[in-house]
């Protein structure tokens, strides 16, 4: 199974959104095609930024419909499966595959607190279902209340054929190298998943990043992977210090109305998010607008 493409800067790209909540095609034509020509690597619809647990099945199908056509096969697009119910990630993990997507991400259930067996049955029956593409883990302790254990990867990595990787959200670097030394025989692929880790995650063995930023900075997320793989450490390392300050300030956002904030504030023009989620209060907005300025960035009013 080829799992060459992955590797590089993967956007959780936002879903644009009109003011009825319905998905914007022509806003989410941009956006493909701005992260792309930005430099990334790939493309994640459904990721937590891409608010997946705001939108049902045929809204998921009509935007990943759209994500596909127009990315026309310049990326992979990564499906991303965030369901709780087994059967329902299953459903839209078939209906990812069956549109396009090369691969499919896997989030942990939420609001529940599954056993490890439960988790593995649940993951297994998932993997099955897609057999005929790559999976991955997304291990995002934060949102779910749990975390994956080091354990529970490394046994579903060595017995799931399709199974070839992980992003990890944990902010844990120990964590992150840890999943990449326990899996290193089977070259087992993980991707960070902070953004304000990118440079520390490329120096322990990960093979890139799934970035809420690079959304809306794409050149400067992609060149802090580029300048590291080319062998320009420092400057790997120049433009993730650039970065994290804008990043950290999205801190003060609800979550994750501030990636399309800062969407819009460089001109992609992504609408809100879903209700009962609203756009950050004057004050905020003024702190991510500073931010983009710091950093020498351009704001379109």
């Amino acid at each position: 199974m080829d799992t060459s493409f992955i590797k590089g800067i993967i956007p959780p790209i936002v879903t644009p959104i009109t003011e009825d909540e319905k998905v914007d095609e022509a806003s989410l034509r941009k956006v493909v095609d701005f992260v792309i020509e930005g430099g990334c690597s790939g493309i994640l619809a459904f990721g937590s930024n891409g608010e997946f647990y705001m939108m049902e099945e045929a809204e998921m199908e009509e935007a990943l419909g759209i994500m596909v056509d127009q990315c026309a096969g310049r990326v992979p697009i990564y499906m991303g499966v965030g369901a709780i119910r087994t059967s329902k990630c299953v459903r839209l993990a078939r209906m990812g595959v069956r549109l396009g997507a090369r691969s499919v991400s896997i989030l942990q259930p939420m609001f529940l607190k599954p056993t490890e067996e439960e988790l593995k049955q649940h993951f297994r029956t998932i993997a099955a279902a897609v057999s005929e593409v790559p999976v991955l883990l997304y291990n995002n302790p934060g949102r779910c209340g749990y975390a994956m254990s080091q354990d529970l990867v490394q046994e579903l990595a060595h017995s799931i054929p399709n199974l070839v990787g992980m992003k990890d959200s944990s902010g844990d670097l120990t964590q992150t190298m840890e999943f990449v030394r326990r899996n290193a025989d089977i070259s087992f692929k993980v991707l960070s998943g902070k953004d304000t880790l990118i440079y520390s995650g490329l120096g322990v063995g990960a093979v890139g990043a799934v970035c809420s930023t690079a959304n809306y900075l794409p050149r400067l997320v992609c060149s802090i992977y580029e300048r590291y793989v080319a062998g320009d450490i420092k400057g790997s390392l120049e433009a993730q210090l650039m970065l994290n300050p804008i990043r950290l300030a999205t801190d003060k956002s609800s979550f994750p109305v501030a990636t399309k904030d800062l969407a819009n504030l460089v001109g992609t023009k992504v609408g809100k998010p879903y209700l009962p989620t609203m756009p950050s209060p004057a004050a905020q907005m003024e702190n991510l607008r500073q931010s983009l300025i710091d950093g020498g960035f351009d704001v379109v009013e």
